[in-house]
């Protein structure tokens, strides 16, 4: 058995700063097919750093305090069609699944903070090779798919699917 406070559980933000505090509790307790976060989002900030997918785990967000906005896509080949795009109020004490392929970004789009929970399976950690997030590319300008690595140096580095260009945002 494990046991851990919240509270106690080191923040780890997102390399990008798109949030304040994330609590990793998968991390603090060992879990091994299971990934829980902890998120607590001021005003601006957001769960990810954009619109993106797991292709290797489905994710659930349970909102515990305050609102959340989630932008979703069913795939990237509706990218070029906005009308598959949807936004959907997550609210306090609701939850939200997201399949793997399913490409979603959540954020605090209100005056109030967030408090809500990240939860993933089937493993406590996605591969970095099975994450895809989609964003302009400046070589196709477009909004395209892009793979996502971590660097040596804790950056992302993001590469279009379709031209190969790779930056580091």
């Amino acid at each position: 058995m494990e046991k851990v406070a919240i509270d106690d559980v080191d923040i780890e933000t997102n390399p990008m700063d798109v949030h304040s505090i994330r609590r990793p509790v998968s991390d603090a307790l060992g879990f091994s097919d299971f990934a829980m976060n902890y998120f607590e989002l001021e005003p601006g900030e957001s769960f990810s750093g954009g619109l993106h997918t797991h292709h290797d785990q489905e994710e659930v967000f349970y909102v515990q305090q305050g609102t959340a906005t989630f932008e979703t896509r069913a795939s990237q080949r509706d990218a070029a069609d906005a009308s598959g795009d949807e936004e959907v109020t997550v609210a306090e004490d609701e939850v939200i699944r997201f399949a793997p392929g399913d490409f979603q970004h959540g954020y605090n789009d209100t005056d109030e903070r967030v408090v809500g929970f990240a939860f993933g399976a089937p493993k406590s950690k996605h591969d970095w090779d099975q994450i895809e997030s989609i964003i302009y590319c400046q070589d196709c300008e477009d909004e395209l798919g892009h793979g996502l690595e971590l660097t040596d140096d804790g950056d992302f580095r993001l590469t279009c699917t379709e031209c190969g260009n790779s930056f580091t945002p």
